[in-house]
């Protein structure tokens, strides 16, 4: 089935200041949980309706007729939507990525971790007069920090809580961002940056999918936006990149690739076939 937007990474969710692309309310995982399974537009998972089939199936699942009871012991009956939702949002909590050749460069102190190439890239991404790419991919997580919203001033609109326009579509619906929320003119087409981490390995990108490389998203960056609106961010303006400048930069993007966490065991299929 083919959905509006493209899927979000799970990696370090539990420290995302929203949980969806254009949500500004969504901030609980155990909340954000019941989108997919109960959602009717679109419909994903498609329970609505047929929540105790499901359950029926939970119950008499062998594995499961061991996990819930010890997972939740103290209830009579464990096999409940809620705890299901509870066991899902506890599961993603755990799902860290702090492994990178970026963390062991940046905060482990390796020098050699990352090539010369990706430091160039750190640099241009830092940059405010180049790259830019920090002022909407920021802190230690390289997605958008959450900013409260103040009535006094330009904070509460999509941008100053975290949401932008990057000039990627005409923004029409279903695809309007934080607009669907606030229901402000200036919002539409404003949607949240995503954690880079792991961006190397989650093609395609943008909130609708429709750019299919790196090397297309840098190009969309530096030409200040594929297409023009009015709301699109006063931060995006073109700048020019070498060749060599838009290596040093994937170069860099993919220092931030958690191959630890990609191989790692515990978040493999639990039913191999």
């Amino acid at each position: 089935m083919l959905l509006p937007r493209s899927a979000m990474s799970l990696v370090n969710v539990a420290y995302a200041p929203y949980l969806t692309w254009e949500n500004p309310n969504l901030t609980s995982l155990e909340e954000q949980a019941r989108t997919p399974m109960l959602g009717e537009n679109p419909i994903e998972l498609g329970l609505k309706g047929r929540e105790q089939a499901y359950l029926d199936i939970v119950r008499n699942d062998p594995i499961y007729r061991k996990l819930l009871p010890r997972a939740f012991p103290d209830d009579t009956d464990p096999y409940t939507l809620e705890n299901v939702i509870k066991a899902i949002a506890t599961f993603e909590r755990t799902i860290i990525s702090l492994r990178s050749a970026y963390d062991r460069y940046r905060w482990g102190g390796d020098l050699s971790a990352i090539s010369d190439s990706a430091k160039r890239g750190e640099l241009l991404f830092s940059s405010s007069e180049r790259g830019g790419c920090f002022q909407c991919h920021g802190g230690w997580n390289f997605g958008s920090v959450r900013v409260e919203s103040d009535k006094s001033s330009n904070r509460n609109n999509g941008e100053g809580r975290g949401f932008f326009n990057t000039g990627v579509s005409t923004y029409s619906e279903p695809n309007r961002g934080i607009y669907e929320y606030t229901h402000r003119v200036e919002d539409v087409g404003k949607f949240r940056p995503p954690s880079l981490r792991n961006i190397a390995v989650t093609a395609p990108y943008m909130h609708d999918g429709s750019l299919p490389t790196l090397e297309a998203v840098l190009d969309h960056y530096s030409a200040g936006g594929r297409l023009e609106h009015p709301n699109k961010t006063h931060v995006l303006r073109p700048f020019r990149l070498t060749g060599a400048e838009k290596h040093d930069l994937i170069e860099f993007l993919k220092s931030l690739t958690d191959e630890e966490l990609l191989h790692d065991p515990r978040w493999s299929d639990p039913w191999p076939k």
